[in-house]
């Protein structure tokens, strides 16, 4: 399994947005949408605002692959689901230290959204 440098970690996990593609069942791309992105450790997450109902995510969910390119980094990444309740009340709080000054009303659903996590795995 492939992992990420050092570089490629600091730089994804304190660039503000993320642009995700996710993978369709043909294998085609959708077109990138900005989302949020934290690192906990080696590791990067991202999740669903709109939790299960958001597009991307359920193609996401779907495929487990993508496209993402953040802090100029451009990489294919495998979509893993993360459900380890510890794990993601870390990632609750790098939402919370990351995002908390644009306020609740963005951050809460975040936090809310832990049923969508997903761990970005280089390829």
């Amino acid at each position: 399994m492939t992992t990420w440098t050092n570089d490629e970690l600091t730089r994804i996990g304190t660039a503000d947005e993320l642009q995700m593609a996710p993978a369709r069942g043909d294998g085609t791309l959708r077109a990138p949408v900005p989302i949020w992105v934290v690192r906990d450790g080696d590791d990067l997450y991202i999740r669903s605002y709109r939790g299960g109902d958001g597009v991307w995510w359920r193609t996401a969910h779907t495929s487990h692959e993508g496209h993402i390119r953040s802090g100029g980094v451009d990489k294919d990444v495998t979509l893993v689901e993360e459900a380890d309740s510890t794990v993601n009340d870390r990632i609750d709080t790098a939402y919370r230290t990351k995002y908390g000054r644009y306020g609740g009303s963005y951050v809460d659903p975040m936090v809310a959204a832990r049923s969508t996590t997903l761990k970005l795995v280089p390829r």
